[in-house]
């Protein structure tokens, strides 16, 4: 499997990325992006089919198709959803997955309404104008609202538009690529690692590739909110292998540049024997990577092994920093994961 690092296309994962930032997908609402990877699996003709929880399973038929491998990475992200239309014509939220109000504080935003028109706004502090307030007050839903580029002025207005409780919001992504090699996007999680499974796909229907084992790769919607890859696993899957991002902060190893493999998070260790194959495959392959323990985070891999499989599970992932925030990752990143990914699919138990 020498020069591996050769058949990933990081140009290929950096215009996937772009393309799936820019379509909107909170955990509830992703039928858009699911269809954008189903197109693309079209394409290539590979089957897929999906669940009836709106996630979607490819799958590549091995040599072996008495033994089965699972990776997955997911296509939801973090979002919001209308709680409350107020009676000044702006919109409280309620958050959908774990992150801080203060990390979409400014932000532009979009209002989907159930018969999916779309409305823009600016997610702002209640006191937002430091020409008239003093502002001390911590980030919370309930002194953060949307406010509606529509000429509206009391909750009526609202909705007249078609704006109602429980309409999803969507965050802008704001993708740039950089001349030193740097993507920067909201959304990185995980839809960094959803381009490097679809862009190996690509490759190995190119190549016509047969892997030693049947692959299943499922690109799951409900990550974010913890059961995103707990079911639809083949009894026969022996190894299930998340692909999502690598956490960067104090007292971590991973960096913007290294895959990143973890060891344990907050729902414990992961399997060792999968985990000491990934480091081997790293150094086979000379992709540089890390080793690293996520304090709180969970993944579909977790949520698997919660569910009750019996699964070998592992995790690996693109560096990405600020994560829930502003999110940055470089494309060295990409190679290395792909590579790693690429060995590792073609690899034996």
């Amino acid at each position: 499997m020498a020069g591996v690092k050769q058949k990933v296309n990081v140009d290929h994962m950096i215009e996937l990325i772009e393309k799936l930032v820019n379509i909107p997908s909170p955990s509830g609402n992703t039928e858009k992006v699911i269809q954008f990877v189903a197109d693309y699996l079209k394409e290539l003709e590979i089957p897929y089919y999906l669940n009836r929880k709106g996630g979607l399973i490819a799958t590549l038929k091995g040599q072996n198709e008495q033994e089965h491998r699972m990776l997955t990475a997911h296509v939801d992200t973090l979002g919001a959803m209308v709680k409350e239309i107020k009676s000044n014509g702006r919109l409280k939220l309620t958050l959908i997955g774990g992150f801080r109000m203060n990390a979409v504080e400014g932000e532009y935003c979009e209002i989907e309404t159930s018969t999916g028109k779309m409305y823009t706004g600016t997610i702002l502090h209640t006191k937002a104008s430091v020409h008239v307030y003093r502002d001390k007050d911590e980030r919370t839903e309930d002194n953060m609202e949307v406010r509606i580029d529509e000429v509206v002025r009391s909750a009526d207005d609202v909705r007249k538009l078609g704006i109602s409780v429980g309409d999803f919001v969507s965050f802008a992504p704001r993708f740039e690529q950089t001349p030193a090699g740097f993507i920067k996007s909201r959304h990185l999680d995980d839809k960094a690692s959803v381009a490097i499974l679809l862009s190996l796909l690509k490759t190995l229907k190119e190549e016509n590739t047969t892997l030693p084992y049947t692959t299943h790769i499922l690109i799951s919607n409900n990550e974010e909110i913890g059961y995103g890859g707990n079911s639809n696993i083949t009894p026969e899957t022996f190894e299930y292998l998340a692909v999502d991002m690598g956490a960067i902060g104090t007292g971590q190893t991973t960096d913007e540049y290294c895959a990143s493999i973890c060891a344990k998070d907050s729902s414990g260790p992961y399997h060792p024997r999968l985990r000491k194959k990934l480091v081997q495959l790293a150094e086979q392959e000379d992709a540089y990577y890390q080793v690293d323990i996520y304090p709180y985070y969970g993944s579909d891999a977790s949520a698997a092994i919660r569910s009750g499989h019996d699964i070998v599970h592992g995790l690996i992932g693109p560096g990405i920093d600020a994560s829930h925030s502003h999110e940055r990752t470089h494309r060295d990143s990409l190679l290395n994961t792909g590579a790693i990914l690429y060995a590792y699919m073609l690899s034996e138990a």
